[in-house]
């Protein structure tokens, strides 16, 4: 037996008209070092809430181990699963059937040629078997300006970093 999921109620509409960021969800991740001391190389993460909880490893191409989870694996599902959402939920609006949807993330970590210094690029590959082309880049254009992990790829994220005290 199939457990029933609540489908959420956010609005696809942009009609917050605040002058301030209004939270609607916030979580927190704590990252310890581990044994070497560094959070890529043998840190673990936890979630406050306890849902999240795992060891991070560095990917053999960057000289790990690569016997566990990497922060680009993680961005990769998380950009995948909040674009597959944001889609989902215009699919719907169109009486569209999004249970055939999948979508597959890329998260390249390498070196930027403008300062030498370390970035990340994202390729998204959206399948969407039984729906037109153009209705799907119709709607695949919407979900890029309505998914907050694409807005911050193309915007940025205000970012903030404090020593604690």
């Amino acid at each position: 037996m199939t457990e029933r999921v609540q489908l959420p109620t956010l609005s696809t509409e942009k009609d917050y008209d605040g002058d301030e960021f209004l939270p609607i969800y916030t979580t927190t991740v704590t990252v310890h070092g581990g044994v070497a001391s560094h959070g890529r190389a043998s840190g673990q993460a936890r979630s406050s809430d306890g849902a999240l909880d795992l060891d991070l490893r560095m990917p053999a191409e960057l000289g790990g181990d690569g016997k566990g989870t990497n922060p680009e694996q993680l961005f990769a599902a998380d950009f995948a699963a909040c674009f597959h959402g944001a889609l989902s939920l215009l699919a719907r609006q169109e009486a569209l059937d999004p249970a055939p949807i999948s979508v597959v993330a890329t998260v390249a970590f390498g070196r930027d040629p403008e300062d030498g210094g370390y970035v990340l690029h994202v390729d998204l590959v959206v399948q969407w078997p039984g729906v037109a082309a153009d209705v799907a880049t119709g709607l695949l254009e919407k979900a890029d300006t309505l998914c907050p992990y694409a807005r911050m790829a193309w915007r940025g994220t205000p970012t903030t970093i404090t020593l604690a005290s």
